[in-house]
């Protein structure tokens, strides 16, 4: 599912950065002094409430100056970013130096080495490194940096795997295919159901996969023709890009084909090629058994004896955890690559996340690994719509919130309204059951540099009851394997910036409860007062519009600056009422 996200979201990305937009009245003060109110806005461009059409102002930002946007201040920097450097140089300078939290990373393999991230990775001081011994009996041996959970005990590590659907269907299939919900005993009924569910859904995307696969080809074909015209211009057998640079002719044809190798899509639509082929032979492929390597069952909670302490990637292309870790806490004013949201934080890498869907079983003794080993702060960029054990997710969610553990939970990138339920609910989610909202639990969507139409990330998941804020998602540029750095999209990206500022917060404020982190990144957040386009997975035309609000329960997206002074306040008055006990 990771996989199919990164390529639809490289696909519509490259649209997306050239988004344009207007800026609004935001949290009380005026971006642009010519639209100041929605009510003027409307009475100025005959937006009405009815049938409402957002207008542009195009983003005049290169690349280069969007970088480490999300650190930015929307009034200062003009970009929707979170104020982090404002309130490192205003706010953080009057606050107690505070203590190191240590905030899990439960996702992909993470490259602990990384020049940028190698000081702030968490260490297990009870723990003697490689004697094979469990020192300080929590059960996981010689884990000095973490667990993965994607491994065996003799040390070899998982990464290809299935999506969840298709495991329901490998599963099941050979003993439910063609029957009814008549013919399944009640006991296994919601099971049946959800196998059914599986079976449809493995076919759609067997037929998506298959007419992308066939686009791809055709446009790798004409590249191929491109290449060849160049090859035949330079008599060379070999293209490089300083000689195709230097090419010099009036043929519209050679042009073209010098502009396209140039812009690099010929190696973008072999990358997206090959992972298509990867769909067929890992994620969608019924046959495959990618938890061979584990050798667990990973449908009984209590087989434990398996996973290592090897907690690094398998390669560069497993590259999620990394830069994901490189958002929250990569060294700040180091003088190379980019800086972290979080300065006093130490990274404890949970390795859970393949090449393909989590297991439920992995996730819920990860986030139980990550609480009984120090972590106040869960990052969790992962989801997925099939969770055949749920329940022990849940579980383990509420034992993170018995232990006072902030759980970041990224919200999906498939733009859907998750508030639909049934298939549109990505999980871990607290929202299915009304009700049921954990005060630990935090669930992110993902926002865009600029105040205006395309301020939602066009992917981002979203939902009035099951999305609770929005932060930046939208080309954040940070840490990879191997010392290496890269813009990455993804509601992945909004969470940890997320949790980059739940950070701070609890860094500063040891005395403030998971529960009060939540509200206060909630609370403290920008409120734009714009029209703005709905994400769908269709493009229709007119786009769905509707008020940024209406977007997740908040209707705000995360500011560091605001949250820092409202965590001052509230302890302030905690203060002072104790003293006056």
């Amino acid at each position: 599912m990771k996989n199919m996200k990164k390529l639809l979201i490289v696909l519509i990305s490259m649209l997306m950065l050239n988004a344009c937009g207007i800026f609004k009245k935001t949290a009380g003060k005026d971006f642009n002094d010519q639209a100041n109110t929605v009510e003027v806005q409307m009475e100025k461009t005959g937006l009405d409430t009815i049938n409402p059409r957002p207008q542009y102002l195009e983003s005049l930002y290169t690349k280069e100056e969007e970088k480490g946007w999300q650190l930015k201040d929307p009034l200062e920097d003009k970009f929707a970013g979170m104020s982090v450097e404002k309130a490192y140089k205003e706010i953080i300078p009057l606050l107690p130096e505070g203590d190191t939290v240590i905030v899990a990373v439960l996702d992909t393999g993470l490259d602990i080495n990384h020049e940028d991230l190698k000081d702030v990775i968490w260490t297990n001081k009870d723990e003697i490194p490689g004697n094979g011994i469990d020192d300080d009996h929590n059960g996981y041996v010689d884990d000095v940096h973490g667990w993965n959970f994607l491994g065996n005990r003799d040390g070899r590590k998982a990464y290809e795997e299935q999506l969840e659907l298709t495991r329901l269907v490998a599963k099941y299939r050979p003993v439910w295919q063609d029957k009814t919900i008549e013919q399944i005993p009640e006991k296994d009924q919601e099971i049946f159901k959800l196998y059914q569910r599986a079976e449809k859904a493995l076919k759609k995307k067997l037929n998506e996969t298959k007419r992308m696969e066939a686009l791809l080809k055709m446009r790798m074909n004409a590249i191929e023709k491109q290449e060849q015209l160049l090859k035949d211009f330079l008599k060379t057998d070999t293209l490089t890009v300083e000689k195709v640079k230097n090419i010099q002719t009036d043929n519209q044809d050679i042009k073209d084909a010098k502009e396209s190798y140039l812009s690099g899509m010929s190696d973008r639509i072999k990358h997206y090629y090959d992972f298509i082929e990867a769909q067929f032979k890992y994620n969608l492929n019924i046959d495959f058994n990618g938890r061979a390597v584990v050798g667990d069952n990973p449908d009984d909670i209590n087989d434990r004896n398996y996973g290592n302490p090897d907690v690094t990637p398998v390669n560069a292309d497993e590259a999620h955890a990394t830069h994901v870790a490189g958002i929250i806490a990569a060294k700040r004013h180091n003088g190379i690559g980019m800086d972290g949201v979080a300065d006093k934080v130490l990274i404890m890498p949970i390795r859970a996340v393949p090449d393909g869907d989590e297991y439920d079983k992995d996730i819920a003794l990860g986030i139980r690994y990550a609480v009984d080993n120090g972590a106040k702060i869960i990052n969790m960029s992962f989801g997925k719509y099939f969770s055949p054990h749920k329940q022990w997710v849940w579980d383990a969610i509420e034992y993170a919130r018995q232990h006072d553990v902030l759980l970041v939970n990224a919200a999906g990138n498939d733009a859907k309204d998750m508030d639909q339920f049934g298939e549109n609910i990505s999980y871990p989610n607290d929202g299915e059951n009304p009700g049921e909202d954990k005060e630990n639990f935090i669930t992110i969507g993902a926002h865009g540099p600029i105040f205006g139409a395309n301020l939602p990330a066009v992917f981002s998941n979203y939902g009035k009851t099951t999305v609770d804020i929005f932060a930046p998602g939208v080309n954040i540029y940070s840490t990879v394997p191997f010392s290496n750095y890269a813009s990455f999209n993804g509601t992945s990206m909004a969470a940890p910036d997320a949790a980059g500022v739940a950070a701070l917060i609890r860094s500063r404020f040891p005395g403030l409860s998971a529960g009060e982190v939540k509200e206060i990144l909630i609370k403290s957040g920008i409120s734009p007062e714009i029209f703005v386009f709905v994400p769908e997975t269709k493009k229709n035309n007119p786009p769905q519009v509707k008020y940024f609000k209406e977007l997740s329960k908040s209707g705000k997206i995360i500011n560091a600056y605001n949250a820092l002074l409202m965590a001052k306040k509230i302890c302030d008055e905690k203060k002072k009422a104790e003293e006056n006990q």
